[in-house]
């Protein structure tokens, strides 16, 4: 049995200036439609989900009990069960807060300066009008 081959497009068309631009259109429409279907199809950004947030501190807390009784009662093989399994829900608290991130086009805001750094720039701004 044989592997499949793989489609070469090397020798495909490539895309006009304009195709180029309805394509980037209509990818911009969907990220802003339905962002979840896009972070899921191009899988950079993953969402965070409640059921793997539960499961990670239920783990970290499982492992830090083994790990404690493992410590009680002197055995290695439990203590080291214990830390694996804290470790291990850790990284997956982790993983889900990582997740958390906007997708697609971003929107069009304008950065608002903190409130000491603009009362700062307009002193400046002042002493430069004064100076001149």
């Amino acid at each position: 049995m044989t592997a499949p081959r793989k489609r070469d497009y090397s020798d495909a068309m490539p895309l006009s200036d304009e195709e180029k631009r309805l394509l980037a259109e209509m990818e911009a429409a969907l990220a802003v439609d339905d962002p979840k279907l896009v972070s899921t199809l191009s899988g950079k950004v993953r969402t965070p989900k409640k059921n793997r947030m539960f499961a990670g501190i239920a783990l970290f807390f499982t492992g830090i009990a083994t790990l404690l009784g493992g410590l009680i009662s002197q055995t290695v093989p439990v203590g080291i069960v214990g830390f694996v399994l804290a470790l291990v829900g850790l990284v997956l608290v982790i993983s889900n807060l990582a997740g958390k991130g906007e997708v697609g086009v971003k929107q069009s805001r304008p950065k608002q300066k903190p409130k000491w750094s603009a009362t700062l720039e307009e002193r400046w701004e002042r002493r430069q009008q004064e100076n001149e």
